[in-house]
This record gives structure tokens, C-alpha cells and sequence, in this order.
């Protein structure tokens, strides 16, 4: 976000084609460099529906094409803490994808997420497009997943309540939200067989 040419630091990206690829330009004095707009892969979905084991087995499944991340590597007290800035924290997960990005790699972010924590702010433009899968589970199976987590991660009933309203709220409205979400059950599967999968799903949009 800082230019190379006056040194301005914006928060606000501009990308535009030159004619001859794709710049980010500088909207202080107009200096542009070439720049890489590649997919986001948001790999979302409620806590209990396998993202963090499914992003562990897709680092060797995809590690020719893109750059695996967990979400909550980051500050997971953002997640937690309804004080907290989850607006900042939203948008420095866009800046350093698009920053992996200039690698040539595209990268797949495993943590809860939804079209409306993303695609409202101006790092959006850094990104060719944000592609959604949400991993889903039967409710009475997700419930008794969050439960038997060890006690320091604290599930307790209201926090697994409201799990269960966003699971519910993905399988009613992933078909509506712009750009719509693409879901996976994973209640009967492994999560090999779910690793497999989200890997043909990535591959598939590259």
C-alpha cells in the first residue's frame, strides 16, 4: 500500500489494465507497477465442520498450485472479542493474500468467513475473484463435535448455539449471497475424502 514512486501510503488500492496487464496504480501521483490479481479460495463453513483438519490435508494435496493458510494464525481473539477490530482484521487477511499473491501462487484461506466480511472493502480490487466453499454439518452432529472439545476452547451451549444458527444460515442463504457460496456436507465424510474434494474444487476455478 505504500508507492514506490512518492512514497504516499494509501488504503485504498486502484488496479487498472494498461493494455498490457494488469498495475497497481498509485492514487496519490498516478505511479503504477505490474501486479498479479489472482483468486482468493475462502474455505469457510461454522468451527466443527473439519476446516482447520481439511486445511492441514490440503497443503500436500495443493502444494504445486497454492499457498494453504489458517485463519486464526493471525489473532483469533478478534473472533471472540465483540470489542474487538474484526474489520481490521478482515482486511489484513486480504493484504497479505494479495501480498502471497505477487508469488505467482493463489492462496486458500481456511477460517469463518462469509461474502459480506469480504467483498465490501477496497482490497477486494486486488483479487480476480473470491471463490466461497462452506463445509456444512447436520446440526445434532455439530453440536456433539463442539462439545467434546477440550475445555480451554471454551464451547460452552450459548457459544455452540450461535454456531448452529450460522450453519443453519449457510445452508438456507449460500445460494443467495453475491457472490454465492458453494457448500459441502461433511457430516458422513472423512476428512480425507473432504480434503479431496476442496482440492478439486480449488482446482477446478484455477
Amino acid at each position: 500500500m505504500i508507492c514506490a514512486g512518492c512514497g504516499v501510503w494509501s488504503s485504498e488500492p486502484r488496479v487498472v489494465d494498461d493494455g498490457a496487464g494488469t498495475v497497481l496504480e498509485c492514487v496519490s501521483c498516478g505511479h503504477r507497477k505490474p501486479y498479479r490479481r489472482l483468486p482468493l479460495f475462502a474455505l469457510t463453513g461454522p468451527s466443527g465442520t473439519g476446516k482447520t483438519t481439511v486445511g492441514r490435508l490440503l497443503v500436500p494435496l495443493l502444494d504445486e498450485v497454492a499457498v494453504v493458510l489458517e485463519q486464526d494464525l493471525l489473532w483469533v481473539g478478534a473472533l471472540r472479542d465483540p470489542t474487538g477490530d474484526s474489520m481490521a482484521f478482515r482486511q489484513t487477511w486480504l493484504r497479505l493474500a494479495a501480498s502471497i499473491h505477487q508469488s505467482g501462487r493463489p492462496v486458500v484461506l481456511c477460517g469463518t468467513v462469509a461474502p459480506p466480511q469480504f467483498e465490501p472493502w477496497p482490497e477486494r480490487v486486488l483479487f480476480s475473484d473470491v471463490h466461497y466453499l462452506a463445509l456444512t454439518c447436520a446440526p445434532a452432529v455439530l453440536a456433539e463435535r463442539l462439545r467434546a472439545r477440550p475445555v480451554w476452547r471454551a464451547w460452552d451451549e450459548e457459544r455452540i448455539a450461535e454456531m448452529l444458527d450460522f450453519n443453519d444460515w449457510v445452508i438456507a442463504e449460500h445460494a443467495d449471497t453475491k457472490p454465492p457460496m458453494s457448500v459441502l456436507d461433511t457430516t458422513d465424510a472423512t476428512p480425507a475424502d473432504t480434503a479431496s474434494r476442496v482440492a478439486a474444487w480449488v482446482c477446478a476455478r484455477l
